[in-house]
């Protein structure tokens, strides 16, 4: 197979969907693969390194896209790329359909076969291609409201750890999965006072288990979560339904409740957003106030640190992308378990019964595919 990888166009995007250390496993495994011409710079990874791994190196996207059997890539195709997606093309890559009926509509226009790594499930029913970029989410949603709470970025001018004398934040995470733990274990180290909700008692006796006294948990409901954004300095919303549009449990009447100055970070913008008054913005423009609470609400988070990102995410990709290419798809699918939830789009059939739910559209299943085949 032909595996192509070109340079992300999205807004302030580092990442790139293969280093060079899995191109040279594609490479080895018998397949060709074309580098769009500085696609890895962002992340560190120049155009000699890729040739080294035994690449191609080809002057722009577009050809890329015009010879590549299957693009693997970071996020989703924007609308500059939008012409460039070929009928019976693997686009392999996060989609977030959820949240983007355009692309949604393209996709299924372009009949391509659109894999997406948010909806790959592993043995444990876990999601292990965005586990490794809910790690780096949840990570950083602590540090960057820890810069938005600083009086400079509209906040109120609060240190998460307060000093002796001088009491500590308070950050509410809602949401224990993977960005929520993450969070959680941030946000103690710097010394925050630290409360986590959840519906899922395990995931909260996870957390007992391992901050102990350090963290408060609470099962999620509209009142506790009323209760716990009204009184805090920093809200991270975590909040994750495979494949579907998060839900608003962030009222916008909470705000006016909240001291001024509050931060509001919303990792789950990628999946439209778990507030009433969360929008995506970018890493250039990365903060919105509105009723005096500060929004960061960056689609692409993990983008702010590349080289971390492109890795883990390659580590965690690799496998079912060189399954794909060796095997086929469909194949593939029999031979892998979780690959098959990842399609979304299968040449112009609309197959993610989650995605289908959120705009109330009929689906194909994925064992139609293979009659159909």
């Amino acid at each position: 197979m032909i595996v192509g990888s070109v340079k992300e166009v999205k807004a302030q995007e580092y990442r790139v969907g293969l280093t060079p250390d899995a191109t040279r496993a594609y490479v080895r495994a018998g397949h060709t693969v074309l580098i769009e011409h500085n696609a890895g710079t962002g992340s560190g990874f120049s155009n000699e390194l890729y040739s080294q791994a035994g690449a191609s190196i080809v002057s722009s996207a577009k050809d890329v896209w015009a010879k590549s059997d299957m693009i693997v890539k970071v996020k989703e195709p924007l609308s500059s790329e939008y012409d460039l997606i070929r009928e019976n093309q693997i686009l392999f890559t996060y989609l977030h359909l959820a949240a983007n009926r355009e692309l949604l509509t393209i996709l299924l226009e372009k009949k391509c076969i659109a894999v997406a790594y948010e909806t790959i499930r592993d043995s444990n029913g876990e999601l292990p291609l965005l586990k490794p970029m809910s790690e780096i989410a949840g990570r950083l949603s602590v540090q960057v409201g820890a810069n938005c709470l600083e009086t400079q970025s509209g906040g109120k001018g609060v240190l998460l750890s307060g000093i002796p004398g001088v009491p500590k934040a308070k950050v509410v995470i809602i949401g224990a999965g993977n960005v929520g733990l993450n969070a959680c274990h941030i946000a103690v180290g710097m010394g925050a006072s630290v409360t986590v909700l959840d519906v899922d008692l395990a995931k909260l006796a996870r957390i007992d288990t391992l901050y102990g006294a350090s963290v408060q948990t609470l099962y999620s409901t509209a009142s506790t979560i009323k209760q716990s954004v009204i009184g805090a300095d920093l809200v991270i919303g975590t909040v994750l339904i495979p494949g579907k549009s998060a839900p608003k449990l962030i009222k916008r009447s909470y705000l006016k409740e909240m001291s001024a100055g509050s931060v509001f970070v919303d990792v789950a913008i990628d999946q439209g957003g778990c507030s009433e008054t969360s929008r995506p913005t970018t890493h250039e423009d990365p903060t919105y106030i509105v009723d005096d609470i500060v929004h960061y609400c960056v689609a692409n988070i993990p983008g702010a640190v590349p080289r971390t990102s492109t890795i883990g995410l390659n580590y965690a990709t690799l496998r079912y992308g060189l399954a794909i290419a060796s095997k086929g798809l469909l194949e593939a699918v029999r031979q892998t378990l979780g690959l098959g939830l990842g399609i979304n789009c299968y040449k112009g059939k609309l197959v993610s019964q989650e995605v289908a739910e959120s705009f109330d559209l009929p689906y194909a299943t994925i064992e139609s595919l293979y009659h159909e085949t």
